[in-house]
């Protein structure tokens, strides 16, 4: 009897929206756009993390060598401190190198390289580049580099990065902070949207469930249509919104790689690692906003 019984709510669902088919493709337009909304947001959150990322791993410390040390005294001082926990990598960059990497920088400015050529010698001195392990331990690797005494050491390049650290990490906190109060806003009026599109669509059908009431039809068949037909609004919505946003993603991946050049990001791949957490979250509170609407829309218009 029970399945009978839900058989025909399946039926009833189905007939309805087909009936309404103009109200369903409504209410299911709103639904993508909402979720659309939501993802949107939420990709602008991850490519602004990643481009602070990208800033963080460009932050590196330079130690200047002077220019007639022995190489082989300068890769054990490399090797001396690519032993510290805080340092990730340390690479040495040597005069003629040095020399090479100018030469190309300046490629363009025949000015330059023709006061290169007359100086007859090359100005550049050797180098160590340090990139730290963890930014957070920044300021340890410092304290640590600062106790090297060494003389083949000949400066030392810290502050610069110091400052700018320091302003990446107070952007980095207002941008967490705004993006939270914002998400939650969007977040809210999306949920205010599918709630008020679901009772709006249950409000075309006023009459007919006062009927049903009349006529001795039980709560739950009354109900159960329209939580089914909330149901599927909400599946059609996650999956075309699924095929959508992907559909973006891969349009907007070519500019992605051109602003993040020599770095492997790939928004997609994000979303595919976090699919079923993203868009099965998407698809939960979606549908209990939606059953929930339904559920006040019908107790209010049943009521006779």
């Amino acid at each position: 009897m029970f399945l009978l019984s839900f058989a025909r709510v399946i039926k009833f669902s189905l007939q309805d929206i087909g009936r309404n088919v103009w109200l369903s493709l409504v209410t299911i337009v709103i639904l993508i756009l909402a979720l659309f909304s939501v993802n949107l947001l939420l990709a602008v959150k991850i490519i602004g993390s990643t481009a602070i990322n990208v800033v963080k791993e460009k932050i590196d410390v330079s130690l200047y060598i002077k220019s007639d040390t022995e190489e082989n005294k300068i890769l054990a001082l490399k090797t001396k401190i690519s032993s510290f926990t805080q340092v990730k990598e340390v690479k040495y960059i040597s005069k003629q190198t040095a020399l090479e990497n100018f030469k190309q920088k300046h490629k363009n400015d025949s000015e330059i390289l023709q006061a290169l050529i007359e100086l007859g010698k090359n100005p550049l001195s050797p180098s160590l580049i340090i990139k730290p392990q963890n930014m957070d331990q920044y300021d340890e690797l410092i304290a640590s580099l600062n106790k090297i005494d060494d003389d083949i050491i000949e400066s030392r390049n810290f502050d610069n990065y110091k400052t700018m650290l320091t302003k990446i990490n107070s952007i980095t906190d207002k941008i967490g902070e705004v993006g939270l109060f914002i998400s939650i806003i969007f977040i809210f009026i999306t949920l205010l949207v599918i709630y008020n599109t679901i009772r709006m669509a249950i409000y075309t059908h006023r009459v007919e469930i006062k009927i049903m009431k009349l006529v001795g039809a039980s709560n739950w068949f009354i109900r159960a249509p329209y939580f089914i037909s909330s149901l599927i609004y909400t599946l059609i919505g996650v999956l075309a919104i699924i095929v959508l946003f992907y559909l973006f993603l891969s349009l907007l991946q070519p500019y992605l790689e051109v602003f993040f050049i020599d770095y492997d990001f790939n928004i997609s791949t994000y979303f595919n690692t976090h699919f079923w957490t993203i868009f099965g979250l998407e698809f939960l509170i979606a549908a209990i906003v939606n059953v929930l609407a339904s559920m006040i829309a019908v107790n209010k218009y049943s009521k006779v």
